[in-house]
């Protein structure tokens, strides 16, 4: 019995000893993202989220150095299986805090490349200035943000305070970026949308005001959008801020066989691919009046015509297109307690990225638009949606996109 005690207690102490070194090691967070491309942060940002990896592995190693001091004063084979216990709990809460510093260290690890970092400088700031429009009339504090650049079709937003996967919070929105959009990044803005919508507590309100205004007329198409109410937020937001900008590049990600395009899995959050293009189209429509909007939305039903929908998709479609003028105006004209008893165009007026207010601002801007301070201060979104439109049309690198992103981000190299 003796020497089965005292060979287990010193396996423990073994096992207990090499997890207090690996929680330790987590702490040293150039082994994940070299020092230069932590450096490439913005200093607010960079010491936010440093103190949050680094409190994770003070916490960790902590809890490994109580482990052993119960390995140490075991006295029985009942101490030893509370030992044991608490050694398997360190392990869970090393993984979870492993993939915490994972991510953050892959993001920032996307900046090793100055060019890039400056890049990325620029897109946060863009991403806290669309946030700053709607929270800061709100009297709410606007999140610091770190975007990354990342494969795949869509982005996506780990929203600063969410619960991470130790139930610790999100120190700063993590947004990412797709390399195919790069320079098109009016995704960043329905990411951000997102943010906005949850620290207003916008998307109830909104799916609640949608599900009341719809219901007389479709109780089945009531309660597809209001199922459908945070993606839909976020893509209202990004049309306040950027008018049709956003709509082709979410035209081209959402696209596919129209088998594709008509699903309507269960529980998605996104509406169904072919009406959300609709309704994108339409907030155009209600807002600027004709456009090329209407070019992409003829095109878009040519494409995939309704009857390759299944019954039920193309029971929600047909009973949704009639009411899409009205989703407009519940989701842009309608008060609401999030906005303080005021639409949200009242605090992001679409008027102002119409295509004939974009088209005045390069007018009265002229050579000064991608170089003048004042503007990159006080009007970056519009500058964005600008960019992104004359983009659509060019077949030329996206040389003034880069520039001028990487002037906001503090890039000296660039001349001004």
């Amino acid at each position: 019995m003796a020497d089965g005690f005292t060979t287990e207690t010193a396996a423990l102490a073994s096992e207990a000893r090499h997890w207090r070194r690996a929680c330790a090691a987590l702490a040293d967070l150039e082994v994940g993202a070299s020092a230069a491309a932590w450096r490439e942060l913005e200093t607010y940002l960079g010491i936010s989220v440093r103190a949050t990896l680094t409190a994770h592995a003070k916490r960790l190693t902590a809890q490994a150095d109580r482990t052993l001091f119960t390995i140490k004063a075991a006295s029985s084979p009942a101490d030893l299986k509370t030992a044991r216990a608490e050694l398997l709990t360190l392990r869970r809460r090393y993984s979870r805090a492993e993939a915490i510093v994972d991510f953050y260290c892959d993001a920032v690890n996307t900046r090793t490349n100055p060019r890039m970092a400056a890049v990325l400088r620029g897109l946060d700031a863009l991403a806290v200035h669309s946030m700053d429009q709607i929270l800061r009339p709100l009297g709410i504090d606007t999140p610091p943000v770190l975007t990354y650049l990342d494969k795949g079709m869509g982005a996506s937003i780990l929203r600063a305070g969410a619960r991470l996967w130790d139930a610790t919070l999100s120190p700063a929105a993590a947004v990412k970026i797709t390399r195919h959009n790069l320079w098109q990044p009016t995704s960043l803005v329905h990411e951000t949308g997102h943010q906005v919508a949850h620290l207003t507590d916008w998307t109830k309100e909104l799916a609640a005001a949608l599900h009341t205004a719809l219901t007389p007329h479709s109780p089945l198409a009531a309660d597809a959008w209001q199922s459908w109410a945070s993606e839909v937020a976020a893509d209202v937001y990004a049309f306040c801020l950027l008018g049709f900008a956003p709509v082709p590049a979410l035209a081209t990600v959402v696209d596919g066989p129209s088998r594709a395009v008509f699903r309507m899995p269960i529980g998605d959050p996104h509406p169904i691919s072919a009406l959300r293009v609709q309704f994108n189209a339409a907030l155009c429509r209600s807002w600027f009046g004709p456009g090329p909007w209407d070019d992409l939305a003829r095109r878009w039903m040519d494409r995939h015509p309704l009857e390759h929908a299944a019954p039920d998709v193309r029971a929600v479609v047909g009973a949704s297109m009639p009411l899409l003028p009205a989703i407009a105006d519940v989701c842009t004209r309608l008060p609401m307690r999030a906005f303080n008893g005021v639409p949200l165009s009242a605090l992001a007026d679409p008027r102002r990225v119409s295509p004939n207010e974009l088209n005045r601002l390069a007018d009265r801007a002229g050579a000064s638009l991608y170089t003048s301070t004042y503007l990159q201060r006080v009007d970056p979104m519009r500058i964005l949606a600008l960019t992104v439109l004359r983009g659509l049309e060019s077949p030329n690198p996206p040389t003034e996109m880069e520039n001028w992103l990487r002037r906001m981000g503090g890039d000296r190299a660039v001349a001004a």
